[in-house]
Protein backbone atom coordinates (compact mmCIF):
# COMPACT_ATOMS: atom_id res chain seq x y z
CA UNK A 1 0.00 0.00 0.00
CA UNK A 2 1.23 3.13 -0.99
CA UNK A 3 1.43 6.38 1.30
CA UNK A 4 -0.58 8.12 -1.50
CA UNK A 5 -3.45 5.29 -1.48
CA UNK A 6 -3.84 5.52 2.48
CA UNK A 7 -4.01 8.82 2.65
CA UNK A 8 -6.43 9.23 0.22
CA UNK A 9 -9.24 6.73 1.73
CA UNK A 10 -8.18 8.54 5.02
CA UNK A 11 -9.07 12.12 3.81
CA UNK A 12 -12.51 12.41 5.22
CA UNK A 13 -14.62 14.45 8.10
CA UNK A 14 -16.00 11.59 9.09
CA UNK A 15 -14.10 9.25 11.41
CA UNK A 16 -16.33 6.71 10.96
CA UNK A 17 -15.81 6.75 7.38
CA UNK A 18 -12.04 6.01 7.68
CA UNK A 19 -12.65 2.92 9.40
CA UNK A 20 -15.34 2.05 7.43
CA UNK A 21 -12.70 2.40 4.35
CA UNK A 22 -9.12 0.41 5.89
CA UNK A 23 -12.44 -2.36 6.85
CA UNK A 24 -14.11 -2.76 3.23
CA UNK A 25 -10.03 -2.48 1.69
CA UNK A 26 -8.88 -5.16 3.87
CA UNK A 27 -11.98 -7.42 2.73
CA UNK A 28 -10.95 -6.93 -0.66
CA UNK A 29 -7.62 -8.17 -0.48
CA UNK A 30 -8.15 -10.87 1.83
CA UNK A 31 -11.64 -12.21 -0.20
CA UNK A 32 -9.13 -11.87 -2.86
CA UNK A 33 -6.08 -13.45 -1.52
CA UNK A 34 -8.47 -16.06 0.17
CA UNK A 35 -10.08 -16.82 -3.85
CA UNK A 36 -6.44 -17.07 -5.30
CA UNK A 37 -5.79 -19.38 -2.68
CA UNK A 38 -8.70 -21.72 -2.90
CA UNK A 39 -8.83 -21.36 -7.07
CA UNK A 40 -5.21 -21.89 -7.30
CA UNK A 41 -4.29 -24.03 -4.86
CA UNK A 42 -1.89 -26.89 -6.13
CA UNK A 43 0.25 -24.48 -8.26
CA UNK A 44 0.42 -21.91 -5.55
CA UNK A 45 1.10 -24.35 -3.17
CA UNK A 46 4.09 -25.57 -6.03
CA UNK A 47 5.11 -22.09 -6.19
CA UNK A 48 5.48 -21.10 -2.05
CA UNK A 49 5.96 -24.40 -0.80
CA UNK A 50 2.84 -24.67 0.94
CA UNK A 51 1.08 -27.83 0.85
CA UNK A 52 -2.06 -27.31 -1.51
CA UNK A 53 -4.74 -28.91 1.19
CA UNK A 54 -3.13 -25.97 3.62
CA UNK A 55 -4.17 -23.47 0.82
CA UNK A 56 -7.56 -24.52 0.08
CA UNK A 57 -8.38 -24.52 3.40
CA UNK A 58 -6.59 -21.23 3.57
CA UNK A 59 -8.56 -19.89 1.20
CA UNK A 60 -11.78 -21.10 2.33
CA UNK A 61 -11.41 -19.67 5.44
CA UNK A 62 -9.95 -16.34 4.09
CA UNK A 63 -13.21 -15.69 1.82
CA UNK A 64 -15.32 -16.57 5.12
CA UNK A 65 -13.28 -13.89 7.33
CA UNK A 66 -13.41 -11.46 4.14
CA UNK A 67 -16.74 -11.52 3.46
CA UNK A 68 -17.45 -11.04 7.54
CA UNK A 69 -14.80 -8.21 7.27
CA UNK A 70 -16.83 -6.86 4.26
CA UNK A 71 -20.42 -6.88 5.99
CA UNK A 72 -18.92 -4.95 9.03
CA UNK A 73 -17.30 -2.77 6.43
CA UNK A 74 -21.27 -2.03 5.21
CA UNK A 75 -22.46 -1.08 8.43
CA UNK A 76 -22.81 3.10 9.09
CA UNK A 77 -21.42 2.67 12.37
CA UNK A 78 -19.32 -0.75 12.56
CA UNK A 79 -19.74 -1.26 16.79
CA UNK A 80 -16.32 -1.29 18.28
CA UNK A 81 -16.57 -4.98 19.66
CA UNK A 82 -16.60 -6.62 15.94
CA UNK A 83 -13.87 -4.37 14.97
CA UNK A 84 -11.65 -5.18 17.96
CA UNK A 85 -12.00 -8.59 17.00
CA UNK A 86 -11.28 -7.93 13.36
CA UNK A 87 -7.91 -6.21 14.64
CA UNK A 88 -7.18 -8.77 17.03
CA UNK A 89 -7.37 -11.62 14.22
CA UNK A 90 -5.26 -9.64 11.97
CA UNK A 91 -2.74 -9.33 14.46
CA UNK A 92 -2.85 -13.24 15.66
CA UNK A 93 -2.75 -13.95 11.47
CA UNK A 94 0.34 -11.70 11.08
CA UNK A 95 2.16 -13.44 13.88
CA UNK A 96 1.18 -17.15 12.71
CA UNK A 97 2.59 -16.30 9.51
CA UNK A 98 5.89 -15.46 10.49
CA UNK A 99 5.75 -18.05 13.09
CA UNK A 100 4.77 -21.03 10.27
CA UNK A 101 7.88 -19.86 8.35
CA UNK A 102 9.83 -21.04 11.36
CA UNK A 103 8.49 -24.06 12.57
CA UNK A 104 5.23 -25.42 9.83
CA UNK A 105 6.46 -24.69 6.73
CA UNK A 106 9.92 -24.97 4.80
CA UNK A 107 8.67 -22.56 1.94
CA UNK A 108 10.44 -22.23 -1.48
CA UNK A 109 12.23 -18.52 -2.15
CA UNK A 110 8.96 -17.43 -3.14
CA UNK A 111 7.35 -18.62 -0.05
CA UNK A 112 10.21 -17.10 2.20
CA UNK A 113 9.20 -13.58 0.27
CA UNK A 114 5.52 -13.98 0.27
CA UNK A 115 4.48 -15.26 3.65
CA UNK A 116 6.29 -12.75 5.44
CA UNK A 117 4.98 -9.30 2.70
CA UNK A 118 1.34 -10.79 3.75
CA UNK A 119 1.92 -10.81 7.57
CA UNK A 120 3.19 -7.42 6.96
CA UNK A 121 0.37 -6.31 4.78
CA UNK A 122 -2.57 -7.73 7.65
CA UNK A 123 -0.14 -5.89 10.64
CA UNK A 124 -0.56 -2.67 8.56
CA UNK A 125 -4.58 -3.17 8.24
CA UNK A 126 -4.84 -3.97 12.08
CA UNK A 127 -2.60 -0.77 13.02
CA UNK A 128 -4.72 1.39 10.02
CA UNK A 129 -7.95 0.52 12.02
CA UNK A 130 -6.88 0.30 15.46
CA UNK A 131 -5.98 4.08 14.50
CA UNK A 132 -9.16 4.36 12.60
CA UNK A 133 -11.09 2.99 15.67
CA UNK A 134 -9.65 5.31 18.24
CA UNK A 135 -10.48 8.60 15.98
CA UNK A 136 -13.94 7.13 15.79
CA UNK A 137 -15.06 6.56 19.42
CA UNK A 138 -13.62 9.86 20.86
Amino acid sequence: MSATLIGSIARTAEPQAVLRRFLALDSVVTTGNGLAYAAFSAPLGRLLGVGQQVLLGLGILLVAYGAAVGLLASRRRPPALPVKLVIETNCAWAALSLLSLAVWFSPTAAGAVWIPAQALVVAGFALLQQLALRSAVK
